[in-house]
């Protein structure tokens, strides 16, 4: 996993890199003192893992990943409890409070790492099954209207909610059922239950989405849907 340390504190980052070497799996690709520097980075570079300070100069750590279209999975690193609640809310994996012993920080990436294992489908095939903070998550792939990937991660969406998840659209393509799902753009698969028409380039499925079509996709869609 890439991590990318966002710290101002020069202790910080010393204890964080050297746990990181410590740890199987990890590895450094970036560091940096300040947000503003770290925002132009994971804008052209992914990152596996955010490792990332709240109270800095110019940009707080908070505000900073409500500023990105696509956050990494992200552990905070903060002095500060008063701000755990908020940070979770933000769909952070851990909040480790400073100073915090490598036993800590391993089970924060432990949970990281159990977030990016691949998907599973279950012996019957009718299920989804995927990590979450909390453990396995089992979602009804008749449920599931479409998905999309957004880079690091994806959103299921069925019709009475949307789960994120840590994974690639490719691993989760290959998890579902393939008479029922197909890929139609680089971003999306559809279920052709919910497909209600073809409209140009352009999906429009029951619930009023509208979903793109790749060029590359669309013949192979068409006769998916038409079959």
């Amino acid at each position: 996993m890439n991590c990318v340390i966002i710290d101002d504190e020069p202790l910080a980052h010393q204890v964080l890199e050297h746990y990181i070497a410590e740890t199987p799996g990890l590895v450094l690709a970036a560091k940096f003192r300040n947000a503003v520097d770290a925002f132009e980075y994971l804008g052209k570079h992914q990152a596996d893992l955010l490792f990332l300070d709240i109270e800095m100069p110019l940009v707080n750590g908070l505000h900073f990943l409500k500023a990105l279209t696509t956050p990494p999975p992200t552990i905070f690193t903060t002095a500060y409890k008063q701000y755990a609640y908020e940070g979770f809310e933000l769909n952070a994996i851990d909040y480790l409070l400073k100073p915090f012993a490598y036993e800590r920080f391993v089970k924060a990436v432990q949970k990281a790492k159990s977030l990016v294992a691949e998907p599973t489908a279950d012996k019957t095939g009718n299920n989804l099954l995927i990590k979450d903070k909390e453990g396995t998550l089992v979602i009804k792939q008749q449920d599931i209207i479409y998905i999309e990937g957004c880079r690091d991660y994806v959103k299921i969406n069925t019709a009475n909610q949307t789960y994120i998840t840590y994974h690639t659209l490719k691993g989760i393509l290959e998890k579902l059922n393939p008479d029922s799902f197909i890929q139609a753009h680089r971003s999306y698969i559809v279920n052709k239950t919910f497909v209600n028409r073809i409209q140009q380039d352009t999906l429009i499925l029951s619930n009023q989405t509208f979903v793109p079509i790749g060029l590359s996709f669309k013949k192979a869609l068409i006769d998916f849907i038409g079959s």
